[in-house]
This record gives structure tokens, C-alpha cells and sequence, in this order.
């Protein structure tokens, strides 16, 4: 079964090199640059559209919406909620990265109310933040992450929180860390590809939700969707960090990343990915 998820994997990953399918995002400005470049490394089209004005119209001629909150301010917040509901309107599936759910009153009601207005194909975040959406009490700094998965003593407990929680929000959950989960309530599929120098780069979290955009826009199966971008950004970690020259730091890491990415192929897919579940 797994050899037959890599497989699936690369072949989607060169459905999306031909189709070139147009990816909106409504994202934060420290790191919308990267999740452009990361977009055109994967082979999509990104729009980077945030006007009020024009996001209905942006989303209306995308093949997906990625909404990321990691820099809110009112304008931004009116646009996401008009972009989603437009989204959902129009059956164009929508990925959620709740940067930081949980910092402030005001950015975590941001989520919730989003959550109410519109479905989401996929949510994509660290554990801290998906508690958040899960209504526990959970504290975040920023964009980090109080809350550790271990991948051996706690699995079993995490598998079986974010397969109550993705049935609970009705969505696929990617939840990234030092050992990734992806489930949509029914199937879980744990990765353990990725290296934790990419904590050291801002917006790796940002380009993987653009990665998952990418894929949500060749597939109706979410999950499948977010397994493959979270997979790829893992496999492009690690490609990266091993390119990586010895004077070279997390600056030229995050240029070796999305260089990584441009260069992936379905056999390097198949050929490197650990996936377990």
C-alpha cells in the first residue's frame, strides 16, 4: 500500500508540471515571496491576490485558495472571508494555515470564525495550533509550537486526537512537526521525511500549505492532497540540508529548499519517502 502511495504521489506531482493550475493565495506578508517561488518550484501557477476588491473575482478562475493568517489586519480578514465563501460557492477547494491560533483573543477568533463560514479541504498546521481548532487550551508564541509530537510515545494518542478532530472540523488535517500526520478522520498516514534545521527558516510551514494548494488543484482527494505537499516539502528539506555548502546558513537553506522542490521527481518521491500508519 505504501509503495503504491509514492507511486500516486509522483504521478500527481507531474500533474501538476502539465496542468500549471492557478494557485490564490490570501498569505502573510513576511513570507509571500517564498510561497510564490515555492508555487513556480512545484510547477503551479500563484496569485497573490488580497484586495477586497478583486478576491471573489481572484478565486473564481483559481484551481485552489490557500488562506494563511500570519499577518492579520482588518482588510486582510474581510477579504479571507469573502475569498472563502466564493471558494465554497464555486467548488474550489480551500486550505487553511491558522498561523499562530492561539496567540491573541484576536487571532484565534479570526480562525474560529473562518471555520464557521466556510469549509475547508485542508488544514494545514503545527500540533499547538490544530489544539486550538480543537478547542483545548493552548497556548502559542507566534508561529511556535508548545506542544511536541513525539513520534514514539505519543503516537498512538496523537493518531487518534487528530482523527477525532478531523471528523469533528469535517476536513483533512496535515499537522507538521518533527514527525508529520496527515488524516482525514479515516485514513492516517504518519512522514518522517523532513530535518529540524527547516525550523530555523521562517515560512517552511507557508510554502508546505502552498504546496497542498498545489496539489488540492489536480485532485478531489484532499487527503492525497495534503500528503503529497507535505511529503515533498519533508523530501526538499532534506535535499537542501544536504547541498548545503559549509559557510552557508538558514538563508541560503531556504533558497536550497525551494531549488530542491523545482528539481523533485516521482522516482526521487518514491525513492526517499519513509511513510508509516
Amino acid at each position: 500500500m505504501r509503495h503504491q502511495l509514492k507511486t500516486d504521489i509522483g504521478t500527481l506531482l507531474d500533474k501538476v508540471r502539465a496542468s500549471t493550475p492557478l494557485v490564490h493565495h490570501i498569505t502573510n506578508y513576511v513570507t509571500v515571496n517564498d510561497c510564490a517561488n515555492m508555487t513556480l518550484a512545484i510547477g503551479a501557477s500563484p496569485v497573490m491576490a488580497d484586495s477586497i476588491h478583486e478576491v471573489r473575482d481572484m478565486v473564481s478562475i483559481a484551481a485552489a485558495l490557500v488562506i494563511n493568517t500570519g499577518t492579520l489586519n482588518e482588510a486582510t480578514v474581510a477579504a479571507m472571508h469573502a475569498a472563502a465563501k466564493q471558494a465554497n460557492a464555486k467548488g474550489i477547494p480551500l486550505v487553511l494555515d491558522p498561523v499562530g491560533a492561539g496567540a491573541t483573543p484576536y487571532r484565534t477568533e479570526t480562525v474560529r470564525q473562518l471555520l464557521q463560514q466556510a469549509r475547508f479541504s485542508v488544514i494545514r498546521g503545527n500540533l499547538s495550533e490544530i489544539r486550538v481548532l480543537a478547542g483545548l487550551d493552548e497556548k502559542t508564541r507566534g508561529v511556535d509550537a508548545t506542544a511536541v509530537f513525539d513520534g514514539n510515545a505519543l503516537q498512538q494518542e496523537t493518531r487518534i486526537f487528530i482523527e477525532n478532530t478531523a471528523r469533528k472540523l469535517n476536513t483533512t488535517l496535515a499537522v507538521t512537526g518533527a514527525v508529520d500526520i496527515v488524516s482525514d478522520g479515516k485514513r492516517t498516514c504518519f512522514i518522517e521525511n523532513g530535518r529540524p534545521e527547516m525550523a530555523r527558516v521562517t515560512g517552511t510551514g507557508c510554502m508546505c500549505s502552498s504546496l497542498v494548494g498545489a496539489f488540492l488543484s489536480v485532485t478531489d482527494d484532499a487527503f492525497f492532497a495534503a500528503l503529497a505537499g507535505v511529503l515533498c516539502m519533508g523530501i526538499a528539506g532534506e535535499i537542501a540540508y544536504g547541498n548545503l555548502q559549509p559557510q552557508e546558513g538558514n538563508a541560503s537553506y531556504r533558497n536550497r529548499i525551494i531549488d530542491a522542490a523545482y528539481h523533485l521527481t516521482a522516482a526521487r518521491l518514491a525513492g526517499r519517502a519513509r511513510l508509516t500508519g
